[in-house]
């Protein structure tokens, strides 16, 4: 039998459940989720295999008009994710106004790949409603085959599965077979810090940080992980500490419980915070931070 394998990515603005369907396919938590846009700022890969097909599902940043260099750089991931996918699943839900970021749309259009275009979240509305949002995405993305699904209840989420391994191009595998995803142990420890402090801080705070895991010791029974997180400004340090430190302590702790259930192992977690000026908008510190196309 012929093995078929492919890309499969994942492309919608912020906010609509892109994270969360990637995870459902994947069966793995491999992205992170919060309430606040811009929650995933990196590609990432999750890889699903079968005896004659491996999916390269690819979670993806959420469309915006960038405003400094690190959303220019977010926005370069999905601008790859549109030219190299062999299916493009576009993901919106049921608030979302089909003419947000209608650019997007265009290239989505021109890209030649079968789009498969998934309204989520249709727990959280009438069917009235329903019908008449396919219909507009009828109008917007004609080629695109539409699929109501509720990512958070995995409704429908198996039918979108068979489609797209019937559109899968006859491929060898591009990953080995015991492969979940491209990403390595340090960034998703990065990444859980990095969730903890989006769920736990409002404002600018969890826009302003990034997590470098700068030590990572593993033993038969426990790993050892020192981790940084960076602020862009001096006044943002005092607040993510917080008085007598407890705000970064309830940090340090929700994310060890993370990673003792992601590695299946006790972990030992030590947390500093350091300030590197506008790092956001400083190529150096980016690419660093593997923020690179």
């Amino acid at each position: 039998m012929d093995h078929k394998a492919g890309f499969v990515n994942i492309i919608g603005n912020p906010n609509v459940g892109k994270s969360t369907l990637m995870n459902a396919f994947v069966g793995e938590k491999l992205s992170i989720i919060t309430s606040k846009a811009q929650t995933t700022r990196h590609r990432i890969l999750g890889i699903v295999n079968g005896d004659d097909f491996q999916l390269v599902y690819s979670d993806t940043p959420g469309i915006l008009k960038p405003n400094y260099k690190l959303q220019q750089n977010m926005m370069k991931f999905v601008d790859t994710a549109i030219t190299d996918a062999d299916i493009i699943l576009y993901v919106t839900d049921v608030v979302e106004m089909p003419e947000k970021n209608a650019d997007y749309l265009e290239k989505i259009k021109d890209s030649g790949s079968p789009v498969l275009l998934l309204i989520n979240k249709i727990d959280l509305t009438r069917q009235d409603i329903l019908e008449k949002l396919v219909e507009d995405w009828k109008n917007k993305l004609p080629k695109a085959e539409i699929f109501p699904v509720s990512a958070l209840e995995k409704f429908n989420i198996e039918p979108v599965f068979k489609r797209i391994l019937e559109l899968l191009p006859a491929s060898p595998p591009y990953f080995p077979k015991d492969e979940l995803t491209d990403k390595t142990e340090r960034f998703f420890v990065q990444e859980i810090i990095r969730e903890k402090i989006f769920l736990n801080y409002q404002k600018e705070i969890p826009y302003s940080c990034e997590v470098n895991a700068e030590e990572f010791k593993e033993s038969d029974d426990i790993i050892h992980i020192r981790a940084m997180i960076y602020m862009a400004r001096d006044s943002q340090k005092g607040i993510i500490i917080g008085h007598k430190g407890l705000a970064l302590k309830k940090v340090g702790t929700e994310a060890r419980k993370d990673m003792e259930a992601f590695f299946e192992k006790k972990v030992f977690l030590a947390l500093h915070v350091k300030v590197l000026k506008d790092w956001r908008d400083k190529e150096q510190n980016l690419k660093y931070f593997g923020y690179e196309n």
